[in-house]
């Protein structure tokens, strides 16, 4: 009795966002466009989360070229390095790293924004004084995550790709024009195109899955907590799920 709840409740959530999915597309064709309020989401989901991304990148592709250096010189492969790290970067660390990093800045921030003026009736005060509340609110933030992570996910990249850099001339004698040679022969489109791509679904799953938790936050101030913590582990579970279809996408094409 207690797992047939459990898969209704769930069917419950899982029809409910399909319904809020297909509202945000219906909004989202319909004027007037709330173009002051999209930039000023981009402005905070982008440039606000830029710094806690370039510094993970930064460690992340230092790290990862000096864990990586021993393994390679005990085959004598070192000077595969910067390859190795470049294409381990681009088609699958950066992009998903960064989606994680925006799930628990901006999934949360969002969730707990929107439950909270949720539950001071701020979105209901919007709804009586003629304003679209879920045009305003919804669809500028998911539309703003949706086109921000990209750009975040290729600034990462490169941060980290430098990172790199760094991490081969702490241990080696590399040279600048070398180092970045290697990483672009090593890459082709079939590695940049794809990652790019999933970046614009995992920011879209990041976004609307903020704004669904904190639109239909309840129960007072517990329940703003409850939708800032449920956004980051169910946009998390969807990231994950999102590059494993993408994966093996990719696999079919034969991009890999």
């Amino acid at each position: 009795m207690a797992q047939q709840k459990i898969y209704i409740r769930f069917l419950d959530e899982v029809g409910a966002t399909t319904r809020f999915v297909l509202r945000f597309f219906h909004e989202l064709i319909k004027p007037r466009q709330e173009y002051n309020e999209f930039f000023r989401q981009c402005y905070w989901i982008g440039y606000k989360s830029l710094p806690l991304v370039g510094i993970t990148a930064l460690i992340m592709g230092l790290v990862l070229t000096i864990q990586s250096r021993p393994t390679l010189v005990e085959f004598g492969a070192q000077a595969l390095l910067p390859a190795m790290v470049s294409v381990s970067l681009v088609r699958e660390i950066s992009p998903v790293i960064t989606a994680l990093i925006c799930a628990g800045k901006i999934g949360s921030g969002i969730g707990a924004e929107l439950g909270s003026m949720r539950v001071t009736e701020q979105i209901d005060a919007m709804d009586v004084s003629g304003t679209n509340p879920f045009k305003y609110l919804i669809v500028t933030r998911v539309m703003a995550t949706t086109l921000m992570l990209p750009v975040l996910s290729n600034l990462s990249n490169a941060i980290g790709l430098y990172g790199g850099y760094l991490g081969v001339s702490i241990r080696g004698h590399v040279s600048w024009h070398l180092y970045w040679t290697q990483v672009f022969n090593a890459l082709s489109f079939g590695d940049v195109i794809p990652s790019l791509i999933k970046t614009f679904f995992f920011g879209f799953a990041i976004g609307i899955i903020g704004c669904y938790k904190g639109y239909h936050s309840s129960k007072g101030t517990e329940g703003v907590g409850r939708s800032a913590n449920s956004a980051v582990v169910v946009a998390s579970l969807l990231i994950f799920i999102i590059d494993l279809i993408a994966v093996q996408i990719t696999d079919l094409l034969g991009l890999t």
